[in-house]
């Protein structure tokens, strides 16, 4: 197991994870204080959480209603 962990390529993978973070974080405080989106919060909520890396980026581009 130490082995395999120590072959994976943590400058390429850390990075990455640091900003699916703070990409998540970003969303869930932007669907705090928005009023209307598009579908229920609750569900982007779980879009934003489970969906990885395209969830945050989906919330931003599909599901704010634009004004």
């Amino acid at each position: 197991m130490m082995e395999e962990l120590s072959a994976v390529p943590w400058a390429v993978i850390a990075p990455l994870l640091v900003v699916q973070f703070i990409l998540v974080i970003v969303a869930l405080v932007d669907l705090r204080k928005i009023h209307a989106t598009n579908g229920p919060k609750i569900l982007w909520v779980f879009i934003i959480l489970f969906v990885s890396l395209f969830g945050p980026i989906a919330y931003f581009i599909v599901g704010r209603k634009q004004t």
